[in-house]
C-alpha cells in the first residue's frame, strides 16, 4: 500500500494543546498503546497511580479490548503521530469524539462514529467499550485535576 492510502488518518486537524485535558490524555494513551508492551506497561503505571488496585486493572483491561477490536477490524490500518507529536491525527480525532460520544451516553451516535474506523458489525460493540473507556477517562482527570497535560515538541 502506498504511503498517500495510510496518511488519510494522520494529517494533522488538531493541537493536542486544544483538546480538554482527559482527550489529550486518551490520544496519548493510544499512541503509548501502539509502541507495544514498552508504551503499555507505560499506561498501566498510570493507571495504577491514579485508580484503586481492581479499578486500575479494569480500566486497562477496558482500553486494551478497545484498542486491539478497533485495530483488529478496521477496514484500512488506524494512523497515529509520535507519542510526543503536538498533532492530532484525524484517526486520533475520531477516536476520542467516539469515546468522548460514547461516555456522554449517547451511544447510538457513538456506533455511527465507530464506522469511521471498524466495519458496521463491530461498531456496536466498540461503542460500548468506549464508553467505559472515556468515563474511566473522564474520572481519572475529575479526581486528579492537576495531572500535566500531555507536551510534545511543536511539529508545525
Amino acid at each position: 500500500m502506498s504511503y498517500a492510502r495510510h496518511s488519510r488518518g494522520g494529517a494533522a486537524i488538531a493541537a493536542l494543546g486544544h483538546l480538554d485535558p482527559w482527550e489529550a490524555a486518551l490520544i496519548r494513551n493510544l499512541r503509548l498503546w501502539g509502541e507495544g508492551p514498552s508504551g503499555q506497561a507505560h499506561i498501566r503505571r498510570d493507571f495504577d497511580a491514579a485508580l484503586p488496585g481492581a479499578e486500575a486493572e479494569r480500566a486497562w483491561h477496558h482500553l486494551d479490548d478497545l484498542l486491539s477490536r478497533i485495530v483488529a477490524t478496521a477496514a484500512r490500518p488506524m494512523v497515529w503521530h509520535e507519542v510526543h507529536c503536538s498533532s492530532v491525527g484525524a484517526d486520533e480525532c475520531v477516536f476520542a469524539h467516539l469515546v468522548g460520544t460514547a461516555s456522554a451516553g449517547h451511544l447510538g451516535d457513538a456506533a455511527l462514529i465507530a464506522t469511521l474506523l471498524v466495519g458496521p458489525a463491530h461498531a456496536e460493540h466498540v461503542a460500548l467499550l468506549a464508553g467505559e473507556v472515556g468515563t474511566c477517562a473522564r474520572r481519572i482527570h475529575q479526581s486528579h485535576p492537576g495531572l500535566p497535560r500531555p507536551q510534545g515538541a511543536r511539529l508545525h
